[in-house]
C-alpha cells in the first residue's frame, strides 16, 4: 500500500471498491477493444469502441490527482489550477483536515523515500489506492485509474447515468474467494464492515471479540467469521437471486 498514512482508509473501503471496478470493467468489456478520452472542460470521461466509434460510454469525471514518478510526488486535483473546489477532491481535503491526515491537506504528496524497483507499476498501485480512499471518504466510485505518459496516472472519479448496480450479498460471496486471494488486508473485519456500509446493507456484530458478523440486504444473508488477526475463516450464506 504506497502511501502508509491512508492505508487504514484504504483497508475500508478495498472490497466495495474492487467490485465497482471490476462492474467498471464488465460495462466497457462490452466495447470490445476501446480508446478513452477526458473532456476536462465538460468534466467527462469518454471510452469509445475501436471497432465502432458510434458504441461509446461517456460519465461525468472529476480530476483526483496525478501521480508521476519523475517529480516522485502526487498532486491533488483540488490544488490544479483547473481543479474543482468544490468536488470529491474537495470532500478529501476536508476529511484530512478533521482527522489530521497530511497525505490528504498538503497539496502535493512526495512518494516514501524508498527506491522504487519498478515505478510504473507503483504508481499503478498508487492509483488504485487513492480510487480506493477517495471511496472511503464520499462513499462514490467507480475510478478510473489513466495512464497519462511517462508512467504517470491521472485519478478520475467518475459518474455513470445510469449509476453501477450496487453489489449485492449473493454477488459478493460469489466474488470473495476470488478478491480475497489477490488481496493482503490488515483486518477483514474492516472490509467485511465497510463492504455492508457502502453497499447499504445491514450488519451486525454477533460476537463481544469482533470475531462474527451477520450482513444481509434484505434478500440474502451471509455470516463471517474471523481470527484474532482480523482474517476471515469462513463464510456461510443463505443466498437468494
Amino acid at each position: 500500500m504506497p502511501f502508509e498514512s491512508l492505508n487504514t482508509l484504504q483497508n475500508q473501503a478495498i472490497l466495495y471498491a474492487a467490485l465497482q471496478q471490476e462492474a467498471l470493467e464488465a460495462l466497457t468489456d462490452e466495447l470490445g477493444d476501446y480508446e478513452w478520452g477526458v473532456d476536462a472542460q465538460e468534466g467527462t470521461l469518454t471510452f469509445t469502441s475501436k471497432a465502432d466509434p458510434t458504441h461509446t460510454i461517456e460519465a461525468g469525471a472529476e480530476v483526483i490527482a496525478s501521480i508521476a514518478p519523475g517529480p516522485r510526488s502526487m498532486l491533488w486535483g483540488w490544488s490544479m489550477p483547473q481543479g474543482r473546489t468544490d468536488g470529491y477532491g474537495a470532500q478529501l481535503r476536508e476529511y484530512g483536515e478533521q482527522h489530521g491526515i497530511a497525505a490528504l491537506t498538503d497539496a502535493e504528496v512526495p512518494f516514501p523515500d524508498q527506491d522504487l524497483e519498478n515505478p510504473s507499476a507503483w504508481v499503478a498501485e498508487a492509483a488504485h489506492q487513492i480510487g480506493t480512499v477517495t471511496t472511503a471518504v464520499t462513499g462514490h466510485g467507480p475510478y478510473f485509474g489513466a495512464p497519462i505518459g511517462g508512467g504517470s496516472r491521472a485519478v478520475l472519479l467518475i459518474t455513470l447515468d445510469p449509476p453501477l448496480s450496487q453489489p449485492t450479498v449473493a454477488s459478493a460471496v460469489a466474488a470473495l474467494p476470488r478478491l480475497l486471494s489477490g488481496m493482503t488486508l490488515p483486518d477483514a473485519r474492516t472490509s467485511v464492515w465497510g463492504l455492508a456500509k457502502f453497499a447499504g446493507w445491514q450488519l451486525a456484530w454477533t460476537d463481544e471479540q469482533f470475531l462474527a458478523a451477520t450482513v444481509s440486504d434484505g434478500v440474502s444473508q451471509a455470516d463471517f467469521s474471523f481470527d484474532e488477526q482480523g482474517r476471515v475463516t469462513g463464510v456461510k450464506a443463505n443466498l437468494s437471486n
